[in-house]
């Protein structure tokens, strides 16, 4: 009779790796090495762990990090219902915006750094990340964990009000009312921002918008719920938010200044609204004739 034996950390940390490759519905074979090579628990408090589930924190039976290899919320800061991330969300993410090397990247929110070294290694070689991370705490212990993480820096502050350099991807982790115009504008051509798109109380999108020669192109892509962007969480500049699936149907982005909202807004801020038309050369609304 065969002696079942326990799995070694080894072998939950590369069953996850295939879990998230899967998750990631990407073909790029890097990611399912990433998550297998860098470890989940290098990045969080010391064990146990509170998991977080239902609103409600669990503490793991010990500090023996096989119970962090699981599509878990693990707090970072309970108090604050600051958490690491869901996985399965996350691999879902990077492989909807596809990092590459040489990319430039910023992280907003970067918590204490566990996906931000993630997308580092697909920077890699020639890449660069920036982080940002609002809680002084949680940027001292990101600074600290990504130090052997040579093209990451980090920086404590407010990403809505510093100047984000020119960026092929943005990876926002708080919950953003209407991003602000700078780092629309901050997007290089063909660069991605991928954030929760919260305009209501009760819509929470994963939102991908891509910056093409014609705009800024929109894709809801699934639901996310994330605690609040300090700076862009104000719905005072709304003048118009969405009805039940409305939101879902957004295609594009628009700058106010460039073109002033029309019918298709399902969405009106100061400087930006998010319509239903997909862009097109002529610059008509698709369907349409000049």
């Amino acid at each position: 009779m065969s002696v079942s034996r326990r799995a070694s950390l080894g072998e939950v940390r590369k069953f996850y790796a295939e879990l998230m490759a899967a998750a990631s519905r990407s073909a790029d074979p890097r990611l399912e090495r990433i998550f297998e090579l860098v470890p989940r628990e290098a990045f969080l408090p010391p064990g146990p762990w509170q998991i977080n589930v239902n609103h409600r924190y669990l503490q793991t039976p010990s500090a023996d990090p096989i119970y962090l290899y699981q599509n878990s919320l693990v707090a970072l800061d309970a108090a604050k219902g600051i958490n690491n991330g869901e996985p399965f969300l996350h691999a879902a993410w990077i492989g909807a915006v596809a990092p590459q090397a040489g990319e430039t990247i910023c992280h907003i929110g970067a918590g204490t750094g566990y996906y931000t070294a993630l997308l580092s290694m697909l920077a890699l070689p020639g890449g660069t990340v920036h982080a940002f991370e609002i809680e002084e705490d949680l940027a001292g212990r990101a600074r600290l964990h990504l130090e052997p993480f040579e093209i990451v820096s980090v920086t404590h502050g407010d990403a809505t009000q510093l100047p984000l350099p020119p960026s092929d991807l943005i990876y926002v982790n708080a919950g953003v009312v209407a991003p602000p115009i700078s780092w629309l504008q901050a997007l290089r051509l063909n660069g991605r921002m991928i954030f929760p798109w919260r305009p209501t109380e009760k819509v929470g999108i994963a939102m991908l918008v891509t910056r093409s020669k014609l705009g800024f192109q929109a894709q809801p892509l699934m639901p996310a719920w994330f605690i609040p962007c300090v700076g862009a969480s104000n719905v005072d500049d709304c003048t118009k938010v969405p009805f039940g699936h409305e939101a879902w149907s957004v295609r594009s982005v628009r700058l106010v200044g460039d073109q002033l909202p029309d019918e298709t807004a399902v969405a009106v801020y100061r400087h930006i609204w998010f319509s239903t038309d997909q862009l097109t050369p002529s610059g008509t609304a698709e369907g349409e004739t000049a």
